[in-house]
């Protein structure tokens, strides 16, 4: 049950992740109450990719955030299949 409830909440994260990712392309939507409040959620995550520089204008971190979380995802459905 555990891993059924993380797997929803890494889903609905990643979609989060990725509405954050589209909102870039209207940077006027980050200074928006949903941008601001997104940001709160998102940006402590993007944070921890800050290692990754930005390749001139393309910022790399959102895209290799969204790939943690899909492993993230594939480890613990490997779990749960492990543990059943």
């Amino acid at each position: 049950m555990i891993f059924i409830i993380l797997s929803y909440v890494i889903q609905i994260y990643s979609y989060a992740l990725v509405i954050y990712i589209l909102m870039s392309w209207l940077p006027g939507l980050y200074h928006t109450w949903f941008g601001r409040e997104l940001g709160k959620i998102i940006e402590p995550y993007l944070a921890l990719f800050s290692f990754i520089k930005p390749l001139g204008i393309l910022d790399l971190r959102p895209l290799v955030a969204f790939f943690g979380l899909e492993a993230l995802s594939f480890a613990l459905a490997y779990l749960q299949a492990l543990v059943s």
